[in-house]
């Protein structure tokens, strides 16, 4: 059942403006904030909450494969950044550099970290002596500094916080494994914690990682018809590794260059949940994800007993370690209802005299808006169960949409009109980087993936006419 509540005036409407509804929710549920610089906001409280829910998962995860946590300096030496020339080519246009430092000039300016690999290479380069020192699992929780010229909350920012792991193995199955194995993580984290199906595969040559050989992406599909690159892992091979020096002696007693990968996940995710699960009254979170799972609400509260009756609720709710919070200020229960609505608090539960009297409390689901009258003492197992139906609820109709927004596509008029509608245009591909580009000059997408399920349904290319190589992935993208 869709919610059918009246829309929360305070935002505009998904289908009059997409993204200024997006910046409305960012704005009211309290997510974030703007600085003083553009492109470098504040994380709230709420917001960095859902950030540390997803942090909670991966460290997890993580740790379970024998990862560790580790970090790296804020600033790189320009000296340094530029010892692999693709990845220097890669990210100089967004490079922040300092060249001052205490009043003085510095001979080797520093740029502020746009990602690690240079640093992770420099160190490794030190540790790493024999097959015994391998493999190295490392991992960081950072921010980074990528200078961009257009700016959104979440999506793109000139600062970002994500992980970045960067690993190294003493063979190259290892490596290979190691990369898939993490894409494997982050589409766990998709199912199973944020609610939102991700399409996977490969990326062209075009569109990997500067200095990858290969790179692996999970990409997510927002109501506006457009992709959004979620997470990628990549495989180095030994590039780096020779760029840097770094070498081990192998078990034949000759000296070896490591191979290495590379993956991560940022706060791009938190505009990935907004623009999937949101409506017209702001967030709807996924269960596994919400810093708040269960609002008490206790409606005319100045009634004698109302307060106590909320406050033994919220202790048998959080006893059973759901995270729970009773809602005790004085304003009206209808603000507070349009408030948690807006914060996308899966559970409300409300208790008021009626209730206490006849031993029930009534229960909201956000995603749906449908009411459950239970009896006081069926309500703890009540809320355990709906928390894994609205998951459940949520990444289906996620899901649902995703299947319904990728559409076959045989000639380049296909291709359009697929884009037009918005989703995914599924095509043969010869392979080509100058087909890329022409799709791109005619309607602005871009190769998102190329699948893992190659099932071939063409046999040229709807660009160029040449033989067709693989099916891939075409989407207009942030």
């Amino acid at each position: 059942m869709e919610n059918k509540q009246i829309k929360n005036d305070s935002i505009t409407r998904q289908e009059d403006d997409f993204a200024q509804w997006y910046t409305d929710v960012c704005k009211k549920a309290e997510l974030m904030d703007y600085s003083s610089v553009k492109g470098f906001i504040i994380y709230r409280p709420y917001g960095y909450a859902i950030w540390e829910e997803i942090q909670n998962y991966l460290n997890k995860r993580f740790k379970e494969t024998g990862h560790q946590n580790v970090y790296m300096p804020t600033v790189i030496p320009t000296s340094l950044l530029q010892r692999e020339k693709d990845h220097i080519e890669g990210f100089a246009p967004e490079c922040l550099v300092a060249n001052i430092g205490g009043g003085q000039k510095i001979d080797d300016p520093l740029i502020i970290t746009p990602t690690s690999e240079t640093l992770f290479c420099e160190h490794y380069a030190k540790i790493i002596n024999s097959y015994r020192d391998l493999p190295k699992l490392y991992n960081q929780w950072r921010s980074v500094v990528r200078w961009e010229k257009t700016t959104r909350p979440f999506l793109r920012g000139a600062e970002f916080l994500w992980q970045e792991g960067h690993t190294m193995h003493e063979t190259e199955e290892e490596a290979r494994t190691e990369t898939l194995k993490m894409l494997e993580v982050y589409d766990d984290l998709g199912r199973d914690v944020l609610a939102i199906p991700f399409m996977k595969g490969r990326k062209t040559e075009k569109e990997k990682f500067a200095g990858a050989l290969e790179t692996y992406s999970i990409e997510a599909l927002m109501p506006d018809g457009k992709a959004l690159q979620s997470g990628t892992t990549h495989y180095f091979g030994q590039g780096f590794a020779k760029a840097f020096g770094i070498q081990f002696q192998g078990r034949d007693g000759k000296l070896q260059n490591p191979h290495q990968t590379s993956w991560g996940v940022s706060t791009r995710l938190l505009g990935a949940i907004i623009m999937v699960h949101g409506d017209d009254n702001g967030l709807v979170l996924p269960p596994f994800v919400a810093p708040i799972q269960v609002v008490v609400i206790p409606v005319a509260q100045q009634k004698p007993g109302v307060i106590p009756a909320a406050r033994e609720l919220e202790k048998l709710i959080k006893d059973e370690g759901v995270r729970v919070f009773l809602d005790e200020s004085d304003k009206t229960a209808g603000w507070k209802f349009s408030e948690y609505e807006m914060k996308g608090v899966p559970i409300r539960v409300e208790i008021g005299p009626r209730d206490m009297e006849a031993g029930k409390v009534t229960l909201v689901k956000r995603n749906t808006g449908e009411k459950i009258t239970v009896k006081k003492e069926e309500m703890v197992a009540t809320i355990k169960s709906l928390l894994n139906i609205i998951h459940k609820e949520m990444y289906e109709k996620a899901y649902r949409y995703l299947l319904d927004h990728v559409t076959e596509v045989h000639n380049l008029e296909e291709l359009n009109a697929a884009l037009e509608k918005g989703g995914y245009a599924k095509m043969m591909w010869c392979g080509d980087e100058a087909c890329e580009d022409k799709i791109k000059e005619l309607t602005t997408a871009t190769a998102r993936c190329i699948p893992f399920n190659q099932i071939a349904f063409d046999d040229v290319c709807p660009v160029c006419g040449k033989k067709a190589k693989k099916v891939v992935l075409f989407a207009k993208a942030y």
